[in-house]
C-alpha cells in the first residue's frame, strides 16, 4: 500500500476531518482550516489525570461539542458559526488530541466520558446538551450513561454502540493503526493539524499506539444505551462507515422504529433518527445538514406539525 493510500485508510479509521480524505491524495497536503473567531473563554481543566483544553464560544444554552479521532475542536470550523448563533458551544480537545496532552493512561471511551462529566461541573454547568461525532459520539454516550443528570439532550453522530456496527472491512484497518505509521503520516492533514497545536509533537507516535489499542478492543455498549434517560438523537450519513442494519438496531434500542407513530403522534418515541443524504462518515461532521438536523432536536422542537394539527389550522 502506498503512503497516500495508507493515509487515506487512517483517515477512514480515525474519523479525522473531511479535508484529510480529499487532501491526503496530494504529496504536500495543507493543514486543516483553523477556527477564525477567537473564543470568549479558553483554558484547561484537569480530569482523570488529564489536562484537558477547552474553548467556549457564543451565547445561549450550553452545548458540549466532542470531535472525532485524530481531530480536535478545529475540525468543526465549518459548522461552528451556525452553532454559536444559537448556542454557547463548549469545545474540548479529547485525551491526546489537539492541545490536550496524552498522559500516561490508556485512551478509553469510558474514562473520557467520565472526564467530560467532571469538566462540565468544573466549568460551572449543572447540565448541558451534548453533540459528539465518531469517537466523540462514543465519549458522549459514556458521559450520558454515567452521569445522566448532567446531560439534557444528546446527539450521537456517526458512532456505533458496538464494534460490530462497522463494516467488516474496516476492522483490519483499525487493527493496523500503530506508531509505525507516524513517519508515513508526516505530510497528512491529520499530523499537520496536530503539529500546529499539540503541546508535545513528539507524542504523535504514542498517540497512534494508544488509538490503535482503542480500536483493537472489541466492545458492545448496549448496557450504556439502556441507561440513557434523556432524549437522544442519532445522526448518520447515508454512506457512513456504520452499517445501516446497526443504525436501525441502535435506534430500536432507544425505543424508536418499533411501530407506526400514529396520526396524532401518539406512539411517537422521544428519541430521533436522522439519515443525512449524500454524506459519508468523513463529511457529515462538517455539513450544514448536521446542524439543520440537530438544532431543532436540541431545542426541543418538532420538525413538522402532525396531520391533525394541520387540519385544525
Amino acid at each position: 500500500m502506498s503512503v497516500k493510500m495508507f493515509a487515506a485508510a487512517i483517515a477512514a479509521v480515525a474519523a479525522s476531518i473531511v479535508s484529510a480524505v480529499a487532501e491526503a491524495q496530494e504529496p504536500k497536503a495543507a493543514a486543516p482550516q483553523a477556527i477564525a473567531a477567537e473564543p470568549s473563554k479558553k483554558g484547561r481543566v484537569e480530569a482523570g489525570g488529564i489536562s484537558y483544553y477547552y474553548e467556549i464560544r457564543g451565547e445561549g444554552e450550553p452545548l458540549l461539542l466532542l470531535h472525532g479521532g485524530l481531530g480536535s475542536i478545529d475540525m468543526f470550523a465549518p459548522i461552528l458559526p451556525a452553532l454559536t448563533e444559537h448556542r454557547q458551544v463548549i469545545g474540548v480537545d479529547l485525551q491526546g488530541h489537539g492541545r490536550t496532552p496524552l498522559g500516561s493512561r490508556p485512551i478509553t471511551l469510558e474514562a473520557m466520558g467520565a472526564d467530560m462529566g467532571k469538566i462540565v461541573s468544573e466549568l460551572g454547568y449543572d447540565e448541558v446538551d451534548v453533540l459528539g461525532y465518531s469517537m466523540g459520539g462514543g465519549v458522549a454516550l459514556q458521559m450520558a450513561a454515567q452521569a445522566p443528570e448532567k446531560v439534557r439532550r444528546l446527539v450521537i453522530a456517526s458512532a456505533p454502540f458496538a464494534r460490530s456496527g462497522f463494516y467488516p472491512e474496516m476492522i483490519p484497518q483499525q487493527e493496523a493503526v500503530n506508531a509505525g505509521l507516524a513517519e508515513m503520516m508526516k505530510d497528512t492533514p491529520m499530523f499537520l493539524s496536530y503539529k500546529a497545536v499539540a503541546p508535545d509533537v513528539s507524542e504523535f507516535p504514542r498517540l497512534l499506539d494508544a488509538m490503535g489499542d482503542l480500536m483493537r478492543r472489541d466492545y458492545d455498549f448496549s448496557g450504556a444505551v439502556a441507561k440513557l434517560t434523556m432524549p437522544v438523537m442519532l445522526v448518520f450519513g447515508d454512506s457512513d462507515m456504520v452499517r445501516p442494519e446497526h443504525i436501525v438496531e441502535f435506534y430500536q434500542k432507544l425505543g424508536g422504529g418499533l411501530k407506526d407513530a400514529g396520526w396524532m403522534r401518539e406512539n411517537m418515541p422521544k428519541n430521533r433518527l436522522a439519515i443525512l443524504p449524500d454524506l459519508t462518515h468523513y463529511e457529515a461532521f462538517a455539513s450544514p445538514a448536521l446542524v439543520a438536523a440537530a438544532l431543532p432536536f436540541l431545542d426541543g422542537k418538532s420538525n413538522a406539525p402532525s396531520w391533525a394539527e394541520q387540519v385544525k389550522k
